[in-house]
């Protein structure tokens, strides 16, 4: 624990066997309560591997995407009584040593929210990131600051830390089950007004490292482009989004069980 709080690591994982052990590995245990990975119909042994570790594992019986793989892991931290939870990826692209310093930030009420950026210092290039998604990393994060009137140095980290008020708060169920739901949940955290931190992250891009096509990664990006004009139109009154209505206006949505 950090100041008293119980901090939680979830891990979205689809096909990590090769990689889930070393990431495993350098959690740092001494801070961490505990680790809950929940696997989306993995074809390979990712759950045998997770099992094998004495991790919680929670397995999916059918494939509900990134974005749905992330609700259920949020929902499961918080019904583990989680004051603090950081998303890591099993694929060992994120050094998990910084989950100290994330944790830290949040328990000491720096910010709500702790992104590790590959962008802040020289981390993406050097750790391997191909240069098409560098160029569109950079052009989707300068569009979108521009936009929502923000400024971060990435968007689209998948390394993040979140209090347990923030994730309560939030009405996740209205997100994308896809790979939008990050920015979705980013934009949110934005029009809430929580307060967003970011550190310097180095990045690995390995052969047995996830990533999505190109194809996809096209997709996610005309995503991120609509849930930034969302945010904007909503933000004046042009149109009302489930998106970034509260949670009491949004009835069909099930909030997070914080009991």
């Amino acid at each position: 624990m950090i100041k008293g709080k119980k901090v939680i690591v979830v891990m979205p994982a689809y096909n990590a066997e090769q990689t889930l052990r070393r990431t495993y590995e350098e959690i740092p245990h001494d801070i961490v309560d505990e680790v809950v990975l929940v696997d989306d119909v993995s074809q390979d042994h990712t759950v045998e591997v997770s099992r094998e570790l004495e991790i919680n594992t929670i397995v999916h019986d059918t494939n509900l995407g990134y974005g749905g793989n992330q609700k259920t892991c949020y929902k499961t931290a918080v019904s583990l009584n989680a004051d603090i939870v950081i998303m890591l990826h099993p694929d060992y692209q994120y050094t998990p040593k910084l989950i100290t310093a994330m944790a830290s930030l949040l328990a000491e009420e720096v910010f709500d929210c702790v992104l590790g950026s590959r962008i802040l210092g020289v981390g993406a290039r050097k750790g391997g990131m191909p240069l098409y998604k560098y160029i569109s990393n950079r052009f989707l994060t300068a569009v979108q600051n521009l936009i929502i009137g923000y400024k971060l140095s990435e968007y689209h980290t998948g390394y993040r830390g979140f209090t347990r008020e923030l994730l309560t708060t939030l009405p996740l169920d209205v997100n994308s089950n896809n790979f939008i739901f990050d920015n979705q949940m980013l934009c949110q955290i934005i029009y809430k007004g929580y307060a967003v931190g970011e550190i310097t992250c180095p990045t690995r891009y390995m052969d047995d490292s996830s990533s999505i096509s190109f194809k996809n990664s096209s997709a996610y990006g005309l995503g991120v482009l609509k849930t930034s004009l969302i945010f904007r139109l909503h933000k004046w009154g042009l149109i009302k989004s489930p998106l970034f209505a509260p949670l009491d206006e949004n009835p069909q949505i099930t909030q997070i069980d914080t009991d």
